[in-house]
């Protein structure tokens, strides 16, 4: 078994998508206005709109509702990360910040509130 996608439902998919291509920094497919594709080394993050979801299964997502799932994205340097990331509109939840098992990490949250931390190894 292999996880190829996470999807987030959004009522708001090109908000997400500018929000999403200034944090990656990368090129979105789009497909349609109803559905985007992130594609990264370890998988693809897609943003789906809620009505469309609806039109398949209708009441099957709540759209800005994640209390529970966080989006985990490895990169080079937290540090420069979260120094390019100042410049945005960003609703942080956690600075740049040494865990116990290596992982340096800045928390942070999606225009919807979904929860991303990027993260990077620290040298031993």
């Amino acid at each position: 078994m292999k996880l190829t996608h996470t999807c987030i439902v959004t009522e708001d998919v090109a908000r997400l998508t500018a929000f999403s291509r200034e944090t990656l920094q990368i090129q979105p497919q789009a497909f349609g206005e109803d559905y985007v594709e992130f594609v990264t080394e370890g998988g693809i993050l897609s943003l789906y709109s809620r009505a469309a979801q609806d039109r398949l299964a209708p009441g099957s997502a709540q759209a800005a509702a994640n209390q529970s799932v966080m989006l985990e994205f490895k990169v080079d340097d937290v540090d420069r990360e979260y120094a390019r990331l100042q410049a945005l509109k960003v609703e942080w939840v956690k600075p740049p910040t040494t865990q116990p098992w290596g992982n340096r990490s800045i928390y942070l949250r999606d225009p919807d509130g979904n929860l991303i931390n990027f993260y990077s190894r620290v040298a031993a």
